[in-house]
This record gives C-alpha cells, structure tokens and sequence, in this order.
C-alpha cells in the first residue's frame, strides 16, 4: 500500500461557503474578538492595540484593527494560516491558546465578510487577504488566499514567479481598503520594529436594522455591543474593555483599546478575604485517555519501524556473508545505525507511552480560590480558566443556585489545564459536559466551605454588608460612594498594578489619598510608594492566598439513622394532614364547613406573593433589648363590653371579628416576642357571614405599630367568659367601598385557627340567628377549660422565638414558625436561616427545653425579623375601624427620652476613649467629665484624622514587619533551591561516573537513562547479597 497511487482517488474540497459556516460556532461576539487577542498572546506579544479607523465607504463605516508586537509570520508560517484545523501550538504539555488552527479564520469572520493581514518577521513582510467579497463578485467556489511577500529593507519582491506576485498584489488592490503599494506599505509601517503582525477586518457584519454589531460611537475609549442596555446585563458581554479585563487569569500583556490601556485584572488579588483549596479527583480522564490512546498509537508504529529496520539488518548481514569488501561494510553500517536510530526512537515513544499511562491513573489537582467582591457585591459566581484564559463566567453553583444571602458576592477562580477539561472551539464552553458538571459540584461543596470558613453568616450577613456601604435591601444596588466607605473597601483590597516596562505585578501600600486616585496608563516601578518594590530588578511579590480544607461531614450510623426516622416522621405529619382534609363535591358538603372556612374559589392563589430576596437581621438589631409591655388597665365587665359594642352602628359582623382579632394580636405584640398576621394566636376570631343586602361600611387603614402598641384586655377576656353577646348591626343605606384583604385575611386566619383548635381537642362554637334583618346574636362559648386556654396562649407567644438549634453537632440559628401542643411536652418548628442543602433539612421539629436547642434574645417590637415586618405590612393594610371606634394610646408608661439621652452621651465618651489618639490634646480623665453640651463642640474632624494617622502607622508597621519576614522566606527558599540543585548536578556527575566506570568493567553494557541505571545497581547488590 506504501507504494498505491492515490492520484486518481477523490479529494475533500473547502468551498468559500464554509468561511461562514465556520464563523457561527461564535455566538458570543466578544469570543470572537478575543480569538486574535489570544493569537498575540500566543505569538510573547507584550503590547496588543485594538482600534478602529473610519471607512464610511465600507459596509458599517468603520475598520476594525489588531496590531501586535509579538513574534510575526514569514511567508511559509502565514501560509499556514490558510489551512483550516492545523496548528504548531498543539501539544498536552503546551500552555499556549490556541489548538485547534481555527481562532483566526472563524473570528474574523464572524466579525466581519473580508480581512487583510500584515506580518513582519526575519527581514520579510507577507500581506495576506482572505475576503468573501472577492470569491463572491468573482463566483469562485473553492477558497483562494493571495499571498505576497516584500524585503523588510529593499521593499523589493520575494518571488520565483513574478507573474504569480502580479495577480496577488492586484487582488490586495482591488478587494482590500487599500488601493496601492504606498498604502500597502504604510500599514507595514505601523508595525514598529522589526517583528509583529496586524490584522485588519472590514465589511463589518450588520444587525437587521442596518447598523454594526460593535458600538465605538457610544465610548470613544471601548468596544460595546450594540443594543444591550446596562440594566441586567453583566459589564463583561456588553464592554469589551470589561471583558478584556478579566480574560487572562494572569495577564502579561498590555491590552489598548482606542489608545487607551485597559485595567487588566487578576481576580484572586480584588476578592475580601481570598482562600485557596486543593481539590484532587479521579474522575478528569477524557482528555488524559485520549492521550493515552495516541500515544499507544505512535509507539506501535515506531516499534514496528524498528523492527522492519532491524529485519532489514540482519538479512543484509546474512546475504553479505564473508563479503569484506569496503562497500559491503559501509552499507551494512548505515542499515545498522538506521536500525539503531529506530530502535532508540521507538524506545522513547515507549516511555512517552508507559509515562502518560502512569499519568492517566494518577488524581488531578486544581486550585479553588474564593473570595467575596465587596467593590459590587451583585457580580458573583465562578470564573472557570483553561490554560489562563476565561472559558466561562459568573456560574453559580452550590448554595448560589438557591437564590438566597448564602454565599451571595462570593466569587470562585479556578484554572483547568488541557489534560483535565478540553474546551471547545470556540473556547466559551467545554467539550465534555459530564466532567465540567461534575467540576460544577465540586466547586459548589468546597464555596459552602469558604461559607463556613470565613464566617460570615454568623456574624451577620446584613451587618457585614452594611460595614461596606451597602445599605440599600435591593441587593443590585451599587454601594455608597461615601468616602469612609470607599476607605473601608479600599483598605481591605490593596491596589495591584502592572508595570508599563517589566510587566511585573506590585501591590500598593495603602494610603488615604489613593482612594479616589486614578492612576496612569503608562505606570512604571518607579512610582511604586514601596521602597523595596520601586525598581524593575526587584522580584515580584507572591500573593499570599491562605490554604483551606475541605472538611467533610461524617455521620455516625446512629445519627444516620435518627435523621431517617426524622424524615419519616415529617412525611407521616404531611400525609395525616392530607387524610384529614375534606373534598367539597356539592353545595352541600359546602353547607357542613365551620363559618371560619373560606369560600373563596379554588382557583384563586391563597398564597402571597413570594417574598423578595431579603438578608436576615443584624446580630446588632437581633440582640436590641426588646421593649417593656404597657400596663395592662383594668378589664371591662360584660356589660361595659356591651355597650361599647352597641355603640358601632356602621359595623358589619365581619369588621367586628376583624377588630376583636386586631385587638388581640396587638395585645400579644406588646410582648417579647412578634406575632405575624397570617398566624396570630387569639383566642377569640369569628368570621360570621355577611347578610347580602348589607353593605360593610368603608375605613381607613389603621397603623401597625400604633396596633403593636396598643393594649385592649376586651379581647384578651373575652374566652374566658361563658357568655353571650348581642350585637346590633343595622343596615346602612349609604354604599361603601371597602378593600377585599378584610374578609380574604381574616378567613386565612380563621382557617389556620380551627385546625390549631382541632389538634388540641378545642372547639369553639359560633352560633349565628337572625332574629330580624337589622339585628345579629353572635354566642360565644368554650369548651375548654380556662386553664387550657391559658397555656395554649402561652405556647402561642414562643412564635418567631430567635433560637439555635443542634444538629449533626453543630448548631444553625432560626426562628420558631409553628408550635404544638404534645400530651407531655411543647414542640417547636424552627425554620433555619442558613443550612448546607445536601446534609441538613431546611426546618426541624425539636422539644422545648431539651438539650438541642437554646434560646437566643429576641428581637425587639421596633426590630423584627424581615418576614415578620413584611405581614406586618398586610396587617396594616387590612381596614382599620378607627373612623367608628377611638382607640386611646396607652400614656401610663415612664418618660425615658432624658435616660435615653444619657445613655447615648455614655456610650458616646466610652467611644471617643476606647479610640483616643495618644497624642490626642484632650485626656480620657477630661472626656469621663466632658458634659453633653462639651460633647457637641468635641473636634471630631481632628479626633479622626489623628485616629486614620495611627491606624495608617500601625498597618504600615505590621506590612513593613511582613515584608521583611517574606523576603527571609523568599532568601531561605532561594537558598534551598540553589543547595538542592548542587546536589541533583553531584547526583548526575556521580552516576556519570558509575556509568563510565560499568562500561570500563563490561564493555558491552548499554545503559541509556538513570532509571535503567538504578535498576542494574539495584540488580547488581541483590545479585550480590
């Protein structure tokens, strides 16, 4: 076969078509950009200028330029640009780019129909134009690339057919912006030097209403995508300059858009609080195994040489025989060393194979670095690298997915070589789904680590945020642009910048006067503040990124097994509740309901509307000494009772359950713990049903904390009395509006009431007749003690109780939900405000007073938790009776504004002395006696500008102090470094020896690597024992 003749045989052909269809793998236009921002990359440029030149008379006005400094093409490396799928950068141990030979063609192309390319490189300039345009007006099919080349100093054609060289230049000519040689030659002089390429792409690609795709109008320093507003839109894939940003995880390159620099970032350097974790895993072996399996292939086949070589050898020795002659000797040497060669070459193939084998079994290990984006805590997620360059951006995964505060501004960074994850072509996804999913996972357990590590939501997640001038509860909100806040963020996250010359990394020291200060495009070491960092000779500094562990949680098959009943338990619970739920078919199942049920259709959504994300309570708000209860006045009689109930001529039934229950619930308010509306613990609520000729008369909404604060003992006696009150309620002539949350709120509260009632064995009966039309008897009676009812109410009060609650030994803060009433015990339904999903379930029932739960202090009636302010704001919104009914406030409580005063100057002079500046003029004696009034005149402005000095001195002093103990470090490791290479040079000259020595013992010996060396001396003092 070696010897076929395959000219005859047909051939793949490329039509010009495939330029397009190849160009559609980018769907996002920015990928398409970075394509030749990596090929600079790729080619040691250290500067890329990216900028466009108005052309008005090509289709979207404007050209579209990449100039470089990098390595350039000669003619026979440009040639190779034009074959589609080869590259020179292929190989499992590059840290280059680009693999595939596809980035320019099918960037370019996306971006626009034509581009003219210009190199420089070894004294030569090659010109190459690959344009649609041309094979479209021409009705070529197949691709053609001109391809001239010129003499860097004589500007003379390179050529052997200069007839060739005509036709090219006349198409560059025809097709391409520029119409001549002088203006050829031009574009070769904006590549300055004598190395570097530039890429030119024009008829740029046009939306449907006629305008380019890229907005350079907009910005004059950026690249924008057209038509993508900022609201809901990530900076990086509206702003290219954003995107350039970010797209190399360590940035070497200068990158200018339109004349200006761009801010290169590394991420890890701009996170609060940054932890590094090792993660090892088995499971990468996709691209490892296909290594392997190439490999496996070349070895074979140099094996096979070899031994064909080899064949050949021996039986040229065996024809040639006794044959002394000097040309049988010299051709039966160069059969032999050809056979030698080969024989060496498949060797090394070999241990390539059997070393990519041991590779395949060994684990992979990646960096997880985490940190949180205090600067805009809304940009959050993953940056996943391959090879140093951004693949993808802002995945959420692990606790992120779940929409809540946990984890929220949390940023993840990690960098994922070829041989773990491959990319695809157009490097904005990863070829194999099952492994990058899995990758997904595992960065999703080890950011709840970080979670827990840093400690956030213990101390307040609310709290934190606020320490960083996010004081809006809409998370997108940007923060506030307050100095002392941009201070705050500015200490906890130094200033890293790259040197215009070096390219080398320095962290600023922190001083006030660089909060708001820009620095230069062409910053250099010279200006670096750091007297040890001030030069380009010195060493870039190492960020130093703290290990963390992975700590996984190991459960005890007993605490296995009680968790699984626990779930059993709460299953069983569901389906009771279920089973005990009763199907309306007819009007007449309808007919047998309680009159607290509702009425409402099926269809309609009893549920309120879910509750925007909101972060949980301060520790500071959570841990406010809550307020001291009214006292109580002294309760009415029956009969007082009565009267005051005649005395509402305009109220419905309806309104008069609505206003006996708001009493109530502003009576349990008054105590220590919040009541909510949807789940308020009266004894007393009726619903009786409206008479369809009265109309309910209209009223104002009432205020929820003027209820909240407001004590009525009628509702709070009312149980307690078996009794019956009559009411009397008219009709009204005159229509009134009234808003529908009365009767659909006050039936949910019903509802939720009843099945409380039916679980402890609690029955309360309403008796509704109609002597007349204008008069209703409402009974009242209670078929449970009055003891009963006392502790019912009394477990009632322990809802939205702040407690911590153990499991799997550890202990997670929540608030108390639901409580029931057990024969021997109370139970708590306590609903956390964080747990890992994946071990512990969201909410838990435990005992009250058993060993895994204890109580937190609650909050107070002014600072409630966000769900229990938000149904407060339904309660307020329910009408309110205060047009019929006057509701005096209670006034019998002391006068404490003079105490709260004082209070406030107290804690005010424990401040200003805990934080004295020692050389301040004013004494911590003279402040313990400073009045209020000395207090106002206080020089505060010199108190802290004295304070922001020390401060500044200290940390500079401890950077000071850490520098110097890093650069021992760094001269110890350096020391080490230098021993162990001597060691490893006397190692290597030792087995020289040895070698030379074995070969003067036994000549024939042939020992060709150190392995093969340690296993005969191993064999030889085995052999000898």
């Amino acid at each position: 076969m070696a010897l076929a003749n395959y000219s005859s045989l047909n051939r793949a052909q490329l039509t010009f078509e495939y330029l397009h269809t190849n160009s559609t793998t980018h769907e996002f236009l920015f990928g398409a950009l970075a394509e030749l921002v990596d090929n600079a990359r790729d080619a040691d440029a250290t500067r890329i200028d990216i900028y466009t030149e108005r052309r008005e008379d090509l289709r979207g006005g404007f050209m579209l330029c990449f100039l470089d400094d990098g390595t350039g093409m000669d003619s026979n490396e440009a040639a190779s640009v034009i074959q589609f799928g080869k590259s020179a950068k292929r190989s499992p141990e590059s840290t280059q780019i680009g693999q595939y030979g596809n980035g320019l063609k099918s960037g370019s192309m996306r971006i626009g129909k034509d581009f003219v390319l210009f190199t420089k490189k070894d004294n030569t300039m090659t010109c190459l134009l690959l344009s649609r345009t041309f094979h479209e007006e021409e009705g070529i099919d197949e691709v053609i690339v001109p391809l001239p080349t010129w003499n860097a100093r004589s500007r003379e054609p390179v050529s052997d057919n200069m007839e060739k060289f005509g036709i090219e230049t006349e198409l560059i000519y025809k097709y391409s912006p520029f119409k001549s040689e002088q203006e050829v030659m031009e574009q070769f002089n904006k590549i300055c030097g004598e190395k570097g390429t530039l890429v030119i792409i024009f008829n740029l690609k046009l939306m449907d209403n006629g305008e380019p795709e890229l907005d350079v109008t907009s910005d004059p320093r950026d690249i924008q995508m057209a038509e993508t507003p900022p609201e809901g839109t990530k900076p990086e894939r509206r702003s290219f300059r954003a995107y350039a940003a970010v797209l190399y995880i360590d940035p070497r390159m200068r990158i200018f858009i339109n004349g200006h620099k761009v801010q290169t970032k590394r991420l890890s350097c701009c996170l609060y609080k940054p932890r590094m974790y090792k993660y090892t895993s088995n499971r990468f072996k996709t691209r490892a195994e296909q290594e392997v399996k190439k490999a496996e292939h070349m070895a074979r086949i140099a094996e096979e040489k070899a031994r064909e070589a080899e064949s050949k050898a021996r039986a040229l020795e065996l024809r040639l025989g006794g044959d002394l002659t000097r040309e049988s000797r010299v051709s039966l040497r160069q059969v032999q060393n050809s056979a030698i060669t080969m024989r060496r070459e498949a060797d090394v193939k070999k241990r390539i194979k059997d070393a990519k084998q041991r590779a395949l079994k060994e684990p992979k290990e990646l960096n997880f670095i985490f940190g949180v984006n205090i600067e805009q805590r809304e940009l959050d997620g993953m940056f996943i690298y391959n090879c140093s360059r951004l693949i993808k951006m802002y995945e959420k995964v692990g606790p992120q997915l779940e929409g809540g505060m946990a984890c929220g501004g949390v940023v993840g960074v990690v960098d994922v070589p070829y041989l773990v994850l491959e990319p695809t072509h157009n490097k904005q996804d990863f070829a194999d789904a099952k492994e990058y999913r899995h990758l997904l996972k595992a960065m999703g357990e080890h950011l709840a680590q970080y979670w827990k590590d840093v400690a956030i939501a213990q101390r307040g997640i609310i709290k934190f945020w606020d320490e960083f001038g996010y004081l809006s509860a809409n998370w997108n909100q940007p923060p506030s642009s307050e100095l002392r806040y941009k201070r705050r963020r500015a200490m906890e996250i130094p200033t890293t910048i790259q040197c215009d010359v070096c390219l080398k990394w320095r962290t600023l020291p922190f001083q006030l006067s660089s909060v708001e200060k820009n620095y230069p495009d062409s910053w250099v070491c010279s200006m670096n503040p750091d007297p040890e960092q001030d030069r380009c000779e010195a060493a870039e500094q190492k960020q130093k990124v703290p290990l963390g562990t992975l700590k996984k949680d190991l459960k005890s098959q007993e605490e296995k097994q009680k968790q699984l009943s626990e779930k059993i338990r709460q299953q069983q619970e569901k389906l009771e509740a279920l089973q005990k739920t009763t199907p309306i078919r007819s009007q007449a199942d309808l007919k047998k309901l309680p009159l607290e049920a509702t009425t409402r259709p099926a269809g309609e959504s009893q549920t309120r509307p879910q509750r925007p994300r909101s972060p949980p309570l301060p520790d500071v708000i959570k841990n406010a000494p809550s307020r001291p209860p009214p006292p109580t006045p002294p309760p009415k009689s029956i009969s007082q009772l009565k009267k005051s109930s005649s005395a509402w001529p305009n109220i419905s039934t309806p309104k008069l359950a609505s206003i006996l229950s708001k009493e109530e619930a502003s009576t349990s308010r008054t105590h220590q713990h919040a009541v909510t509306a949807g789940k308020s613990n009266s004894a007393l609520k009726t619903l009786a049903k409206p008479s369809t000729t009265t109309k309910p008369s209209s009223s104002v909404q009432q205020n929820p904390r003027s209820s909240r604060e407001t004590s009525s003992p009628k509702a709070a006696k009312m149980p307690a009395l078996k009794k019956s009150a009559t009411v009397k309620c008219p009709q009204t002539s005159t229509p009134r509006k009234r808003t529908s949350n009365t009767t659909e709120d006050g039936s949910e509260e019903e509802g939720e009431y009843k099945k409380e009632k039916r679980k402890r064995g609690k029955f309360l009966a309403v008796k509704e007749e109609r002597k007349d039309s204008s008069e209703v008897v409402v009974e009242l009676t209670d078929s449970a003690g009055e003891e009963e009812l006392a502790e019912l109410k009394k477990a009632q009060k322990d809802k939205g109780l702040h407690v911590e609650v153990r499991v799997n030994k550890e202990w997670f803060t929540g608030r108390v939900t639901a409580v029931e009433m057990g024969k021997h015990a109370v139970r708590w339904k306590v609903k956390f405000d964080y747990v890992p999903t994946d071990t512990t379930p969201r909410d838990r029932w435990v005992e009250k007073g058993s060993e895994d739960v204890r109580l937190m202090k609650p909050p107070s009636p002014e600072y409630q938790a966000p769900d229990t302010q938000q149904e407060e704001e339904i309660v307020g919104a329910e009408p309110s009776t205060s047009d019929c009914v006057r509701i005096e406030p209670d006034t019998t409580g002391p006068s404490s504004s003079q105490e709260t005063v004082d209070l406030l100057v107290q804690i005010l002079r424990n401040c200003l002395r805990y934080f004295l500046p020692p050389n301040f003029p004013i004494s911590k004696k003279e402040l313990s006696s400073m009045s209020s009034e000395g207090l106002l005149a206080f020089p505060l402005k010199e108190y802290f500008k004295q304070y922001e000095v020390g401060l500044q001195n200290l940390c500079n002093s401890y950077q000071t102090r850490a520098d110097a103990r890093a650069k021992a470090c760094e001269e110890n490791l350096r020391n080490s470094e230098r021993k162990l290479k001597e060691t490893e040079e006397k190692l290597q000259k030792l087995r020289t020896n040895i070698v030379a020595l074995l070969q003067k013992v036994q000549e024939d010996i042939d020992i060709n690597t150190d392995d093969e060396l340690d296993a005969y001396i191993e064999d030889l003092i085995t052999k000898g024992d």
